[in-house]
């Protein structure tokens, strides 16, 4: 069987065009809030509910698809989810009232998951783990430029043609991702007939995956670093659009310019990995990250909120970020062998479950200000941060004893 590491571009390419789904199918239709609002009668905060039935959908989704890549192997249940997301796709688009939207973008992320989960395990299964956390770091930086071109492209689809075609362009994505997929990896896959689909086992299998403590304290912190920038994702059309009055397309520039901080910093972190280990590495972003969300936090608070400021304070936060999710994401995966389809799908869900919560929690405490999305993105710092702490003491004391 041909070894897909052998033509390394291609293959970091079309992992990464699997894991973009996720953050494409949120960053292209930002900018088309105002506009589908405007369109299904309805008002932005609603809007906003499509986004977080996003996060829900991918956190169910990926406890799904576990599973099934475990006894079916890594090919076909990603080929079924990239459809189901292409069908979605077009449902969003021809959706007519908001709660048609909000339904459909669920399944759409059910679709997505897919690729999520399957691109995250077929690492696990190529890599060693200083490795994974390199290739981790090139998925990120690719999953990073999508902020930068979607929410920009998104602006211009969306005033150039209407919102619609956000959805039919992301369907025509998907399919080509489906087609590379395919060609590239059609020579490789990793299936157990033998693993139970009985939902007792299924149970059990999860249940070992998340008593692993050197697991759940990396996959935690990882969950909830990240939450921070959904809380973000979740507040800063209102931030940036009702706030501070830009319109489409100079909020897709802003949101560019804001995500280059994790481009940025994944190319750092490759750098950082060779002379310091991943567990440190995580430490000193999580520290960075709190630091700089109690400085947001405290610049809304006390009324010295502007643009320049609040978007530098923001860039820093996710510059921490792209520190911190690639390694935590390698170092929660280290000790999964024969379970890394399932290990990776309670990775994903756990940290769009967070995420969905950190989102919602923006929509629920939204009182005109920016105050909910920096006082989220500031708890979740802080979580991840005392997560951390308090899990490597206590797998510091198992390891003596």
């Amino acid at each position: 069987m041909p070894d897909p590491t052998e033509n390394r571009f291609l293959l970091i390419l079309v992992l990464g065009s699997l894991t973009t789904i996720g953050p494409l199918s949120i960053d292209m239709y930002l900018p088309a809030f105002g506009g589908i609002a405007e369109n299904l009668g309805t008002d932005i905060s609603r809007v906003s509910l499509s986004l977080s039935s996003f996060f829900v959908g991918l956190a169910i989704g990926q406890l799904i698809y576990g599973p099934l890549l475990e006894r079916f192997g890594r090919k076909r249940p990603m080929y079924i989810g990239l459809t189901i997301y292409a069908l979605s796709s077009v449902a969003c688009a021809f959706s007519t009232t908001i709660e048609m939207l909000i339904v459909f973008r669920f399944f759409q992320a059910l679709g997505a998951c897919g690729g999520l989960v399957a691109s995250r395990a077929i690492v696990r299964d190529l890599f060693e783990t200083k490795e994974m956390a390199k290739v981790f770091s090139l998925l990120m930086m690719v999953i990073a430029v999508s902020p930068i071109i979607a929410p920009t492209l998104g602006g211009f689809i969306t005033t150039a043609f209407g919102w619609r075609y956000v959805f039919g362009i992301l369907a025509g994505m998907s399919l080509l991702i489906l087609t590379g997929g395919y060609l590239l990896l059609r020579s490789y896959d990793r299936i157990n007939p033998y693993y139970s689909l009985r939902p007792n086992a299924i149970a059990r299998n999860y249940w070992s995956i998340i008593t692993d403590r050197h697991f759940i304290v990396y996959a935690l912190t990882g969950a909830f670093s990240s939450a921070g920038l959904y809380a973000y994702l979740s507040g800063s059309p209102h931030l940036y659009l009702e706030l501070f009055g830009l319109n489409e397309q100079q909020y897709g520039i802003v949101f560019a310019i804001i995500a280059a901080g994790l481009v940025t910093a994944t190319q750092l972190n490759n750098r950082s990995l060779r002379n310091r280990s991943s567990e440190r590495i995580v430490f000193l972003a999580l520290i960075g990250q709190c630091v700089t969300a109690g400085l947001l936090f405290a610049d809304v608070y006390f009324g010295y909120t502007n643009l320049i400021a609040t978007t530098a304070l923001i860039f820093a936060y996710l510059f921490c970020l792209g520190f911190i999710f690639p390694n935590s994401s390698a170092l929660s995966l280290d000790t999964m062998q024969h379970t890394a389809g399932s290990a990776s799908a309670l990775m994903g869900s756990l940290q769009m479950a967070v995420g969905a919560l950190a989102s919602g929690l923006v929509g629920v405490l939204q009182n005109e200000t920016a105050l909910p999305m920096v006082g989220v993105m500031a708890v979740c710092g802080g979580i991840a941060l005392t997560l951390l702490t308090v899990g490597s003491r206590r797998m510091t004391v198992a390891t003596s004893t």
